[in-house]
């Protein structure tokens, strides 16, 4: 199951986050390749975030999955969830980032 958790310095009170989730969502399953019944998405703003030395829009995302993570698969999940969050917070892609994180690239696989 992939997790996006982002978090933003934008102001989420008066937003639509409804957008958000579903393109995120749709985003995650299909440049992993994953059902979307199985993608989780975590957004929580108004976090005090520095980037660069201001608190112009920002955010940082992490997203863990279990497997399905390649050079590719990071690079297309960079630029599809930085132009998201362009698109429905005004936040510029050069002060987005992204850790991604595979579960099953260390050896670290579940017996479930």
């Amino acid at each position: 199951m992939p997790c996006l958790y982002i978090s933003t310095n934008v102001n989420l009170d008066d937003v639509d986050k409804d957008p958000i989730f579903s393109e995120a969502t749709k985003a995650v399953a299909s440049i992993i390749g994953r059902p979307e019944h199985l993608v989780m998405v975590i957004l929580k703003g108004t976090l005090g975030i520095s980037f660069n030395g201001n608190k112009e829009p920002a955010a940082y995302a992490e997203i863990v999955s279990m497997g399905g993570i390649t050079k590719q698969v990071k690079r297309n999940l960079i630029a599809t969830l930085g132009t998201i969050l362009e698109a429905k917070l005004s936040i510029p892609r050069v002060r987005f980032f992204l850790k991604v994180y595979d579960t099953t690239a260390a050896g670290n696989c579940s017996k479930l």
